[in-house]
């Protein structure tokens, strides 16, 4: 079992930068794909990035490719998500999600396990 924590969203006006981290517990980390995910209100969970247990494949979702880079931290069974040039339209809640395998993945139903999340509001 996996427990996944989490941190780092908050208020910011746009075209600032937030850093979120989720911390991992319970597993061998760096057997788990890590995904980030996000919801805004009425809206359906969508993917947001995802990289691979050995940090060596990262993928991203058109709308936030050369705005949002994930990495992870194998030794602190951590993976962050950097955000940069925010926009309203990245408000939301943001997950993360651990799921076993190396196949690019981004239906958060072939994800495992999954955080509580963490609230990201840019103000225009």
């Amino acid at each position: 079992q996996v427990q996944l924590v989490e941190s780092g969203g908050g208020l910011v006006q746009a075209g600032g930068s937030l850093r979120l981290s989720c911390a991992a517990s319970g597993g061998y980390f760096s057997r788990y794909a890590m995904g980030w995910f996000r919801q805004a209100p009425g809206k359906e969970r969508e993917f947001v990035a995802r990289i691979t247990g050995s940090g060596g494949s990262r993928y991203y979702a058109d709308s936030v490719k050369d705005r949002f880079t994930i990495s992870r931290d194998n030794g602190k069974n951590t993976v962050y998500l950097q955000m940069n040039s925010l926009q309203s339209e990245d408000t939301a809640v943001y997950y993360c999600a651990a799921r076993q395998g190396a196949m690019v993945v981004t239906t958060p139903s072939a994800y495992d396990y999954w955080g509580q999340g963490t609230q990201v509001t840019v103000s225009s």
